[in-house]
């Protein structure tokens, strides 16, 4: 298996991860728990981890990568939009949708 595949397939399940954690924060699954508040710093860290796995899978599989442009700047803006709003869950699946674009195109 190529390493671009590899990065691409990885960076899929965080993205799963992320997309699922944030839908359980969304619509308050969490918040009747007492860590409700520790469930931010792995949304975080899921979304550091998506935005690396995006950029290195967009490097390994050269000009192909450039099909995952879009999912990285939809990701880079994410911070502009406040969480619990219908902007920030809005922007999260125009980014999976655009990863999903880009995963067909430069795998």
């Amino acid at each position: 298996m190529p390493p671009h595949h590899l990065a691409l397939l990885v960076t899929a399940a965080l993205l799963l991860a992320l997309l699922l954690l944030g839908l359980s924060l969304q619509l308050g699954w969490r918040r009747d728990s007492p860590d409700y508040r520790l469930a931010r710093w792995p949304h975080h860290a899921l979304f550091f981890a998506v935005c690396l796995g995006v950029g290195l899978s967009g490097v390994l599989a050269g000009t192909r990568g450039l099909w995952l442009l879009p999912a990285l700047l939809l990701l880079l803006t994410m911070p502009r939009t406040k969480p619990g709003r219908g902007d920030h869950w809005q922007r999260a699946l125009a980014c999976a949708l655009a990863f999903g674009a880009g995963l067909w195109g430069a795998w």
